[in-house]
């Protein structure tokens, strides 16, 4: 039963069946089995390296799932500082201001209120995936026998409340104080989700700060349901953000996911902003600070932002798609800033993890001191077509990528960092990436262009060799 719920980034599955409080309580062992060992391997062995912070969204289920992941984490020996209901951003925060072995956040993340999960990180909160120590803490929680044999570790826990410290954190990145013209007027869609909590703790219950009024949208998360999905990648989710920033006449929208590790912003006349589009702006605003940095994008991102970073003197890092693979790269990059596709920003001074609200207060304050609006900023920007991401199902996927790149050898650079990328953009105007699925058997399409003829022609061309297109 384990096996169904530990996924390639995370642990996820439908709740109570296959995942419960009993799974959760092993869990909790074998992260704490792992968490513990991986600190002392590296030297740590101080008495806050017995520590691990754990933290809940709102769904229904995370109480009494959290409650056995704690309990799990004390049977192992394990010592666990509860910060409650919390975003998940706040858990990478938590664990290096406390100097801890790492952290569990109990969430779902975008997935409807039926599914739970939990997200590890290790210590300096570096994300724990399945190469990176997921597939351990499977095989401990597995060994873990709670009916015949069950564990005494004698772990300790205390509740903590660290929203001080984190909304200092925070607002750090939110600076207006060059703003130029009106007081901003923004929109925040919470989706019923963490940012709920998460905004008001850091704005105040008015939401109505010096330098910005907050016009809220389904901000209410007692009842752990959603108004609408929380997932701000798919368009239909963020119209209520878009009719909002048109009636209330707002300079700027943001709709954000379950837990608020991502946000999706909306310009000045209610049209969704390209995550990619954004990074290219954001890259200008922290290289104006650290020039000459390294600046990480997810490979599928136009081509405009290795354009922009060029330009503003930094150095362009292509990444891998995936939240391990960006922080991963930034550290190695020691990169100043990143961002993915999927609404993840990455940010050195934020231990090189991602934030929804970070990202948000980092455009709030590019807006204020540059007194341009978001359309303004991103129009130099999308200056190419793309056709976003598009499905196609598939069963043999690895035979489809061998005729991709046998067709298309001579016809451009082909790399295979993450799927297969043929890059025609300097000789013939387009490129493409085609990756596959982790876990369907599906294929995923991004292909750009500098015009639409080349974009249509080049996209007949691939479709027949990638399956049958579906919806999701």
């Amino acid at each position: 039963m384990l096996g169904k719920v530990f996924k390639a980034y995370d642990i996820r599955g439908t709740y109570p069946d296959p995942l419960n409080e009993l799974m959760a309580k092993q869990i909790g062992f074998g992260c704490s089995r792992f968490l513990l060992a991986e600190a002392k391997a590296l030297g740590d062995d101080g008495p806050m390296m017995r520590n691990l912070v754990v933290g809940r969204d709102m769904r229904k289920s995370s109480p009494s799932l959290a409650e056995q992941l704690i309990k799990g984490i004390n049977d192992q020996g394990g010592n666990v500082i509860d910060v409650g209901m919390v975003d998940t951003s706040f858990i990478y925060f938590a664990v290096n201001h406390l100097d801890c072995a790492g952290g569990v956040m109990v969430t779902a993340s975008h997935n409807p209120p039926n599914y739970n999960g939990m997200k590890v990180s290790k210590r300096k909160a570096k994300p724990v995936g399945e190469s990176t120590g997921l597939a351990e803490i499977r095989k401990f929680a597995a060994t873990v026998d709670y009916t015949n044999n069950p564990p005494q570790g004698g772990g300790r826990t205390e509740k903590r409340d660290l929203w001080e410290a984190y909304s200092k954190h925070v607002l750090a990145f939110l600076d207006l104080s060059r703003q130029k013209g009106k007081k901003l007027k923004v929109v925040i869609d919470a989706s019923n989700g963490m940012a709920g909590t998460t905004i008001p703790k850091l704005f105040g219950k008015k939401l109505n700060t010096g330098g910005f009024e907050i016009i809220p949208i389904n901000f209410d998360n007692s009842k752990g349901e959603f108004a609408h999905e929380p997932n701000p990648l798919v368009a239909a989710n963020v119209k209520q953000t878009c009719d909002a920033v048109i009636k209330h006449q707002a300079d700027a929208g943001f709709c954000y996911d379950g837990d608020a590790d991502r946000c999706v912003a909306v310009d000045e006349k209610g049209r969704i902003v390209g995550c990619d589009q954004l990074t290219a702006v954001l890259a200008k605003h922290f290289l104006a600070s650290s020039p000459g940095s390294a600046i990480v994008y997810d490979l599928r991102s136009t081509k405009a932002v290795l354009e922009e970073i060029v330009k503003a003197g930094g150095k362009p890092v292509r990444s891998r798609v995936g939240h391990v693979f960006m922080k991963g790269a930034l550290a190695e990059q020691k990169a100043v800033f990143g961002g993915e596709l999927s609404g993840h920003f990455y940010f050195s001074k934020n231990f090189n993890a991602d934030s929804g609200v970070i990202a948000m207060c980092t455009i709030l304050t590019v807006l204020a001191n540059t007194g341009k609006t978001l359309g303004e900023l991103i129009k130099p920007i999308a200056r190419y077509l793309q056709s976003g991401e598009i499905n196609f199902q598939i069963e043999d996927k690895d035979a489809a990528l061998a005729k991709i790149k046998e067709a298309y050898a001579k016809r451009g650079n082909l790399d295979e960092l993450d799927g297969v990328t043929i890059d025609c953009f300097a000789k013939d105007g387009w490129w493409a990436n085609i990756r596959k699925s982790n876990t369907e058997p599906l294929l995923r399409l991004n292909l750009e262009a500098k015009d639409r003829k080349t974009l249509d022609t080049i996209y007949n061309q691939l479709s027949p060799m990638l399956g049958h297109k579906v919806d999701h």
